[in-house]
């Protein structure tokens, strides 16, 4: 089992129309909804202390960035789908066996003045993002909060094989947190239009003993009849 800790991640969430997302899905993946809409994460954070299953020290600590958006199995479980991962360390690389969409490139994350800044660029120059925050006030979690950041596992996929992977963690100390500024082409690479609702924010400065399973086979089997649904209100 995999270690790392979690250290100032922000949560920037946008709304969609389900079909616009489930077009980006897999087979065998249905787009969760919340308040009728899907919702597309932008998160950038650092992975510090990051120690592979049953490898001694060194740990690896560099900035990620995720585009994830939120689904279900036919089954109900529900989970992640990563839309891209961008890393500032190859030794991320190795989750392309999997179907995990790693992709190298520099990445800074500055936390200082009451501010944190984060900006990256994908090797060879896009897309690239540039994000500056205020965090304040602790939250005490809502229905949306604890939906929008509490997932336990997270979606790939290889060929015909749908993988699982499975996350724990102590519950997000979440913060609320404000735009200073937001430049990014993450979502246009992944093939989603510009976000047009209101964003949704969170701040967490950081979480301990993240622990990752091993990735597994996920049974998949057919499109539910929700994705079905979803298709047909385009």
């Amino acid at each position: 089992m995999a270690e790392a800790r979690w250290l100032s991640q922000t949560f920037v969430h946008w709304p969609y129309e389900p079909w616009i997302v489930q077009d980006l899905l897999p087979s065998g993946l249905t787009v969760d909804t919340y308040e009728d809409a899907a919702w597309v994460g932008f998160t950038p954070f650092v992975m510090s202390a990051l120690r592979p299953g049953g490898l001694p020290p060194p740990r690896w600590s560099f900035p990620e960035t995720n585009l994830r958006t939120y689904v279900r199995r036919p089954d109900g479980l529900d989970g992640l789908w990563f839309l891209s991962l961008d890393v500032g360390a190859a030794v991320m690389l190795a989750a392309r066996a999997i179907g995990a969409p790693y992709h190298l490139g520099a990445l800074t994350v500055h936390v200082g003045d009451g501010l944190v800044r984060y900006a990256g660029v994908r090797r060879g120059g896009f897309p690239s993002y540039g994000l500056t925050v205020r965090p304040g006030a602790p939250v005490a979690p809502g229905a949306r909060d604890v939906w929008l950041t509490s997932r336990w596992r997270a979606f790939t996929r290889t060929g015909r094989v749908l993988w699982q992977t499975a996350v724990d963690h102590e519950p997000w100390p979440l913060y609320t947190a404000d735009v200073v500024d937001l430049r990014q082409t993450l979502t246009a690479a992944a093939g989603l239009p510009a976000p047009s609702g209101p964003a949704v924010l969170h701040y967490a400065p950081r979480v301990r003993a993240v622990r990752f399973a091993p990735p597994r086979p996920s049974p998949a089997g057919p499109l539910s009849a929700v994705c079905a649904t979803v298709r047909r209100h385009r």
